[in-house]
């Protein structure tokens, strides 16, 4: 039994799993791909591992500052194969045929979650911190969030896409957004008994995982302890009532929930506030794949300038000069017209492919 050398090779690895590093989920979503194919091919692999390449992070999403700059330079082409990429390979990750086991140790942010949650097993620890943060910076929850996100208990799934909010590890498993949680500590440990276990069945990986998992509960802090009061104000068809009723619940009790989730939705910008709703609304009833389809014309038309140009302001506000006061356009949501909206899920174009994916070829797979 040994991990593949080097880790992203396009030859198959021999050994009955694979550990694969993940960095940059936007770069690096051809190589995962290609790997993840040729290892679906190859009898003995078992299952694969993923896992991030430092100590800090699973992967956080900064290759979105390469995007911007791409955008800037008029590199549409280059874009559009960086997201047909990435959503190709969440297609294929949600309808893999082998066990998949993400390790997310770390900072789990953005497009993470799509590289990841589609597949078998999470395992969260005590480092990581989860968050679909895209709307602070102008843009809106893809890569498979609006499938997976919208599948959360109640209206937390429109809590977490609108504000940004940040779930710990407990919290994670506490929603159903990972399936196990273990110690930080304990991560070279299940490495180390997952690199040599030879197996393809699930519920062998799915016992040795439980061998390593710790039961915690949130506190009573937490936003899980709060789905009431979060149903009660996110449940609302427009984000204006949402903040409406917010508002209302801060008044009457000064909860600094209440406060702190009124002040993330007032930071974010507008048009990707109603664009996010709308999309987590819609994902609620369609499939993987098409989700997928419709994030990708929404992708197109958020970075292309077309109808705002928030992406570009955001990531500048947010990563970039680091200033954090992002010029939104429109300014407020009473500017954010419904023909706006509605363009965000249009086709950019006439001539504009739509996203395609193997939906024929993998069919049997889900």
């Amino acid at each position: 039994m040994r991990v593949r050398e080097p880790l992203f090779s396009t030859d198959p690895p021999s050994s009955m799993r694979s550990t694969l590093p993940c960095f940059n989920s936007y770069f690096q979503a051809y190589k995962l791909h290609k790997l993840y194919k040729n290892w679906e091919d190859t009898p003995d692999i078992g299952f694969v591992v993923m896992k991030g390449s430092g100590n800090r992070a699973f992967s956080a999403g900064g290759d979105i500052v390469a995007i911007r700059d791409f955008v800037q330079k008029g590199n549409m082409e280059e874009c559009k194969e960086f997201f047909r990429n990435l959503y190709n390979f969440i297609y294929v990750l949600g309808t893999y045929l082998k066990p998949n086991v993400a390790i997310l140790d770390g900072y789990t942010m953005g497009g993470a979650g799509g590289i990841s949650i589609p597949g078998t097993f999470r395992v969260a620890t005590d480092k990581t911190v989860f968050a679909i943060p895209e709307t602070l910076i102008g843009y809106h929850p893809d890569a498979g969030a609006s499938f997976y996100i919208s599948r959360l208990p109640g209206y937390l799934g429109e809590y977490l896409a609108l504000t940004g909010a940040r779930l710990s590890g407990v919290e994670m498993v506490a929603c159903g957004l990972a399936t196990h949680y273990s110690q930080s500590t304990n991560v070279p440990l299940i490495e180390e008994h997952l690199r040599n276990l030879i197996t393809d069945d699930p519920s062998i990986i799915e016992t040795s995982l439980s061998n390593f998992s710790d039961l915690h509960y949130p506190n009573n802090s937490s936003v899980i302890r709060r789905i009431e009061m979060l149903d009660k104000c996110f449940k609302h068809d427009t984000v204006e009532e949402i903040m409406d009723a917010l508002e209302n619940e801060a008044a009457k009790t000064n909860d600094e929930w209440c406060l702190s989730t009124l002040k993330n939705l007032k930071y974010a910008s507008p048009l990707s506030l109603k664009v996010t709703l709308r999309s987590i609304r819609e994902g609620r009833f369609q499939s993987l794949d098409q989700c997928l389809i419709r994030e990708y014309r929404m992708t197109l038309q958020g970075i292309s300038g077309q109808i705002s140009t928030d992406f570009c302001e955001g990531v500048r506000a947010r990563m970039v000069d680091k200033d954090h006061a992002p010029k939104w356009d429109p300014p407020s949501l009473e500017h954010v017209s419904k023909d706006m909206v509605d363009q965000y899920f249009s086709p950019i174009s006439e001539t504009e492919p739509e996203l395609d994916l193997p939906t024929k070829q993998r069919e049997a797979f889900t």
